[in-house]
């Protein structure tokens, strides 16, 4: 755990390699801090599991959750980044390819996964499997079964309220929390974007929670602080950015509308066992590592 005499050539410096052969540790005051691993989405695909271990390692994030496509085979990827006509031959190909992926890897794999970030003192919180309406019922069932290969004990989804409904009977089987993502969609009901919405998750199965994206809850027009304050009994992740109200864009930290430094004081002087995780999506002038350092540094200040 960092001290107020430390945090300051931590968080610039990061943690040396040899350092996190060692268990990382980023709770700051209590508040777990990590990483979704969507903040490596520039990294070349070819060994992209080295190195975001070696990015978080370097920062000094010791708790991550893991985003699919990263793990997913790169010839599956659909063209455009999963944008296009639904019915273009190339990306149905593609679809098909990852499904039948999914279906035939070895669990083995997922295992060798967890064991590189166990290696590096890093460990997996959850695993980010998106479910949609192009999911087979053998293919949710699945994903659990990814799930408890990684040794998490829960998935986060950005999903609909319909696909959810499809999900449910999975999680009691499995006894595993889906925890919900939220988005900026509000006024469509089949999303998850607003307080009434995660109701109805939580209404469906004992196993599901919510995974706030605070950034998204501020741009769709409610209050992080208060609905944590309300809720935080079934918020099982926070994901933690800066954005512009209204739907407004990603922006580096302090210049946009997101309480970041009210919600992560909420958690330390309320105690509440919730990790908070950077996602690193705005469009910054460094590196995934530099930028995440910022971040990271964001946070530790606003702790102490």
């Amino acid at each position: 755990m960092y001290s107020r005499r430390d945090f300051g050539k931590v968080a610039v410096a990061g943690l040396s390699i040899s350092r996190a052969l060692a268990k990382v540790n980023s709770t700051v005051n209590g508040v777990r801090l990590g990483v979704q691993t969507y903040s490596f989405r520039e990294f070349p695909h070819d060994g992209i599991v080295e190195a975001m271990v070696r990015a978080m390692a370097g920062v000094g994030l010791g708790e991550c959750e893991t985003y699919s496509p990263e793990l997913d085979p790169a010839s599956t990827a659909p063209t455009g980044g999963g944008r296009g006509a639904p019915n273009d031959p190339v990306r149905l190909k593609a679809r098909e390819d990852l499904r039948n992926w999914r279906l035939t890897v070895p669990l083995d794999y997922f295992k060798g996964v967890r064991k590189k970030f166990d290696q590096a003192g890093l460990s997996i919180f959850a695993y980010n499997l998106s479910f949609n309406d192009s999911f087979t019922d053998e293919e949710i069932d699945r994903g659990f079964e990814m799930a408890k290969a990684l040794r998490v004990r829960m998935l986060t989804a950005s999903t609909t309220v319909s696909v959810a409904k499809r999900v449910a009977p999975f999680a009691e089987k499995h006894k595993m929390t889906v925890a919900m993502h939220s988005n900026t969609n509000a006024t469509d009901p089949n999303q998850f974007a607003g307080p009434e919405s995660f109701q109805k998750a939580i209404a469906m199965s004992k196993y599901f929670a919510v995974n706030l994206d605070i950034a998204h809850f501020v741009a769709a027009g409610y209050d992080p602080v208060d609905y944590i304050q309300s809720h935080h009994d079934r918020i099982v992740l926070l994901h933690l950015k800066d954005r512009k109200k209204a739907t407004g864009v990603n922006c580096p930290w302090g210049e946009g509308d997101v309480p970041i430094k009210a919600v992560l004081s909420l958690l330390r002087d309320k105690r509440y066992p919730i990790p908070a995780f950077i996602e690193y999506e705005y469009r910054g002038a460094g590196s995934p590592e530099a930028e995440l350092k910022k971040c990271f540094q964001y946070c530790i200040e606003a702790l102490v």
